[in-house]
């Protein structure tokens, strides 16, 4: 990836060199920041990579949004800059030339571009990678506006209306700071723990499938990503009356079940409460001696009865 980037970005300075377009020195000063993201790319995922120690008990995963927030601040200085330089070459235009060359040259990058991006996203995708993901979209965004800067070269190309490069170059500085903006929230975002719904929907759908009658209810349901690893809390209502080996393999089968349905590396903290008199209505166990009230129906399972911290009840 680090070498990938450097190529490219030595390949669009040549281009820009020969052309002077302002839209290509756009797309080459983007190809900057691949390189100095993939170059702290590289060491986050080797330290990301270390195993849990004493330190650092849920290991060190979390480096990886912290590359992807540098990432995205990057993007956005590299998206504002090309807006100024842009506006300020409406005021103090200058010659292009070799438009041909240069087209050739951006749409050869945003090709490769568009591949590699489209491997790392979909890797990023298996691993559980946000950094990948990442560096993904970010190539692919790459490829877009080199899309956009071929477009605008033709253009010029053949109508010989210079000043549409400029034009070219602002809208892609928007663009671009759009999308580093986007990157810079989601790693602060990860920082601070917010919810992933999509992890959460898959967990509760998993759960549905396979719930075991002894599962009376699951709730307290949280989802914590460390870079390619998962970690998960759940609180599991049991029968009181069941004895600790027998709750210990409900447990165990739980966790199995999530972690044989989960990709990448998952682990799971589960509690386990004794049902309460309030939990016989939805309780699936009919032989139950020491029922209290008849079995009124199975509730489905959704994020909005799994996620508080409170037994679930008619």
């Amino acid at each position: 990836m680090l070498i990938f980037s450097i190529v490219l970005m030595i390949i669009k300075f040549i281009a820009f060199l020969l052309t002077h377009s302002n839209a290509i020195l756009t797309d080459a000063l983007e190809s900057i920041i691949n390189v100095v993201a993939g170059s702290f790319a590289l060491y986050s995922i080797y330290v990301s990579s270390i195993p849990k120690d004493e330190n650092h008990p849920y290991g060190h995963g979390k480096i990886e949004y912290l590359s992807a927030g540098l990432e995205g601040g990057l993007i956005v200085i590299a998206g504002v800059g090309i807006i100024i330089k842009s506006i300020i070459n409406f005021f103090h235009p200058y010659q292009i030339h070799s438009i041909d060359l240069g087209l050739y040259i951006t749409l050869f990058a945003g090709v490769c571009n568009f591949f590699m991006g489209s491997f790392l996203v979909k890797k990023g995708k298996q691993n559980n990678s946000i950094l990948m993901i990442a560096d993904g979209k970010h190539l692919i965004t790459d490829t877009i506006s080199s899309i956009g800067v071929v477009i605008g070269l033709a253009i010029i190309y053949f109508t010989k209306i210079y000043w549409i490069d400029n034009f070219v170059a602002i809208l892609f500085g928007f663009f671009i700071f759009h999308t580093g903006f986007k990157l810079l929230k989601q790693s602060l975002n990860s920082l601070l723990d917010e919810a992933d719904y999509e992890k959460l929907n898959h967990i509760t759908e998993i759960l549905n499938t396979n719930r075991k009658i002894k599962w009376i209810d699951i709730h307290n349901l949280r989802v914590l990503k460390y870079g390619s690893h998962l970690h998960i809390d759940a609180h599991i209502t049991l029968p009181w009356y069941d004895n600790l080996e027998s709750i210990h393999k409900e447990v165990s089968d739980l966790e199995n079940l999530i972690k044989e349905k989960t990709e990448g590396d998952v682990e799971l903290f589960i509690h386990a409460d004794p049902c309460l008199p309030i939990s016989c209505d939805i309780c699936s166990i009919l032989d139950c001696t020491f029922r209290k009230s008849k079995f009124v129906k199975k509730l489905d399972w959704n994020l909005s009865n799994m996620l508080p911290d409170k037994k679930h009840q008619l």
